[in-house]
């Protein structure tokens, strides 16, 4: 979910990596971009907050939609645009004003109708059109109508993940679909263009679909490479025979926070801080944690390899 919010983030400019989003969440961020940070943040409590009103039977509605959107946008960037209400002035994509733009949406007064007539298609039955087909086609209507001041493009990709939830296409957000729309960025956009201007919807429909596809081969490959790599470390720190509980205490908290700090770890492990010391010592010399700081004081590790994996396609892209 982290490296999901990060990269549709990164889609909108943003400038945080992974390990920025990780160091902020155990208060060990001096120097870092925080407004993006916060940016990364917002939206991961917009994820969490929609998939648990879909699982407590909220349908996915525009009252729905205007919940996240005020969490999206609850703090830094875009949180003095009208968080959570429809926009009622004109809004417009590149240029400087709607005469030099790339793109006008519609006027406002259209936007509270074509809304409307969004989410009576997402509650029809469709029999004809596939889940992902309706999904591409959902995302790529919102995108359109434009209807919030800011935080569209994040909102909109949020959507898609959303709607297969709902739909039973994934019981977890697992598809990182936001991957493949940042290595592709300018096709991605201009594919949305192709549809507004000559009705071109298969080629944003094959476009999409071979992104879900990539996507999962993706997700399925990852997943086996974390799973060999706990394994194989696992079985490196039950060899260090009588300090192997505290360790492996410590090396399953490193695989949920993959980089932290002997006390964060000691608070969440219920171990003392000698304790959590010497299993990183140990650990280290396995060459499973690195210290990534060279201080003494305020030192912070790294689970690397494990990092490594996770944070392949998030580097910022340049401005």
């Amino acid at each position: 979910m982290r490296k999901e919010a990060l990269l549709s983030s990164q889609i909108e400019g943003t400038q945080s990596s992974l390990s920025d989003l990780l160091l902020q969440e155990i208060a060990e961020t001096p120097g870092l971009p925080l407004e993006d940070v916060q940016e990364t943040t917002n939206y991961i409590a917009a994820l969490n907050h929609g998939l648990s009103r879909l699982r407590g039977g909220f349908p996915l509605s525009l009252r729905l939609v205007r919940e996240i959107h005020a969490i999206l946008l609850n703090q830094g960037r875009g949180s003095d645009k009208t968080p959570g209400e429809f926009r009622t002035s004109q809004n417009w994509i590149g240029g400087s004003r709607p005469g030099n733009a790339l793109y006008v949406p519609l006027p406002p007064e259209r936007v509270m109708e074509c809304m409307g007539e969004l989410e009576k298609f997402l509650h029809e039955d469709h029999p004809e059109i596939p889940g992902l087909v309706k999904a591409a086609l959902m995302h790529l209507q919102f995108e359109t109508i434009h209807p919030f001041l800011d935080g569209n493009g994040r909102l909109g990709r949020l959507l898609v993940t959303f709607l297969l939830c709902a739909n039973g296409s994934l019981r977890e957000p697992l598809l990182y679909l936001r991957l493949y729309l940042k290595t592709h960025r300018d096709t991605y956009y201009d594919l949305l263009m192709k549809v507004r201007r000559d009705g071109d919807w298969e080629t944003w429909v094959e476009f999409f679909l071979t992104g879900v596809r990539d996507t999962s081969d993706q997700a399925v490959q990852t997943a086996r490479e974390i799973l060999a790599l706990f394994e194989r470390d696992h079985k490196r720190v039950q060899e260090l025979g009588a300090s192997s509980t505290s360790a492996l205490l410590v090396f399953r908290h490193a695989q949920r926070q993959p980089l932290f700090t002997v006390s964060h770890t000691a608070r969440h492990t219920g171990l003392g801080f000698p304790a959590v010391s010497r299993a990183v010592e140990r650990m280290e010399a396995l060459g499973i944690l690195r210290e990534t700081t060279g201080k003494q004081r305020g030192r912070i590790y790294a689970y690397s390899d494990y990092l490594k994996i996770l944070s392949e396609g998030t580097e910022p892209l340049p401005r």
